[in-house]
């Protein structure tokens, strides 16, 4: 049920007016990998996100790179999921607005947009830091959202929902 909720977010939030790249997908994608129990949804739903959009904004050639770039970003969650805690959400954070960015400009330089050599390569690559700048803004951002409410949640949880029996305290999880 959080993966198609997951999904539902992400879609609609990439379909509403934003700046270049301020997407939680990313963000999305990480999360999924920390905390969904089930790997597979974890990995599929940002690639589901990036296809139900990209159906409706339009299929171009670096879907590959952008939908396994999100893939990858899930992954990073998992490597999250092992020691989780604030470093490592920052270090996956941090990490997979990387992966992306290195990634999907990639795809662009094999585009030839810049051409075929050293000189198109770093071209490509400084013509997207606007765009890596908006990445990182928006997986900060939305990394802060996802894994805060999820921790408030869990505290609520417990402080609220726990009740006495028999003199013990039980919690409701």
């Amino acid at each position: 049920m959080i993966a198609y909720i997951l999904i539902i977010i992400g879609a609609v939030a990439r379909l509403l007016p934003h700046m270049p790249n301020f997407t939680p997908v990313g963000a999305l994608a990480l999360f999924g990998g920390a905390k969904l129990k089930n790997k597979y949804a974890a990995i599929l739903a940002p690639v589901a996100i990036m296809a139900m959009t990209d159906f409706y904004l339009g299929f171009h050639k670096l879907i590959l790179f952008t939908w396994g770039s999100m893939a990858l970003v899930a992954l990073i969650g998992f490597w999250v999921r092992k020691k989780y805690g604030l470093g490592r959400i920052a270090l996956g954070t941090l990490a997979g607005s990387i992966l992306f960015f290195v990634i999907t400009n990639f795809g662009v330089y094999l585009e030839g947009w810049y051409g075929y050599n050293f000189s198109g390569l770093v071209q490509t690559y400084v013509m997207a830091i606007p765009f890596f700048r908006n990445s990182l803004m928006g997986d900060v951002f939305y990394s802060a959202v996802f894994f805060g409410c999820y921790e408030l949640v869990i505290y609520w949880r417990k402080k609220y929902l726990a009740f006495k029996v028999a003199g013990q305290v039980v919690s409701s999880h």
